[in-house]
């Protein structure tokens, strides 16, 4: 198991025995696994971002911390959400996080995820141009996402 997964289990770890609310400070993470802040950084931007249902607030300096809360919200809002924050073009690693968030608050089926993940695959996207591909990608996600709803 690689560093970050390290701190990703251990972060992961916290939320859930704090239900969904952690306060760490960076410093702090970084003596605990030996490794610098800019790897606490990198973990936490990687996974506990908005895309995985995750707010992060951030104070830097002496007394400064990292707060990170899991977002509960209502799986129709959700949806919703994701819609929104999709944008313009959507690359296949983040078409995957989206994804994955959705399947863990059980707002969509894990056939339908299945689904989705097929038709968002680059296999699928195969005959459109790589430079189109983002736009499709995205495009494609919001329809089947609207069309939950």
């Amino acid at each position: 198991m690689g560093m970050s997964d390290l701190i990703a289990d251990f972060i992961g770890q916290v939320l859930q025995e704090s239900d969904g609310l952690a306060e760490l400070q960076r410093s702090e993470l970084a003596n605990r696994f030996g490794c610098v802040p800019s790897q606490i950084n990198y973990v936490i931007s990687t996974r506990f971002s908005p895309e995985r249902g995750y707010m992060v607030e951030s104070r830097r300096g002496g007394g400064g911390y990292i707060r990170i809360r899991r977002v509960q919200i209502d799986p129709m809002q959700l949806v919703m959400h994701t819609v929104n924050a999709i944008g313009a073009e959507l690359d296949a690693p983040t078409a995957e996080a989206f994804l994955q968030n959705l399947l863990d608050a059980e707002a969509v089926s894990p056939e339908r995820i299945r689904i989705m993940a097929a038709a968002l695959g680059d296999n699928a996207l195969r005959p459109v141009p790589r430079i189109m591909r983002g736009p499709v990608r995205a495009s494609i996600l919001k329809q089947m996402l609207i069309s939950t709803v």
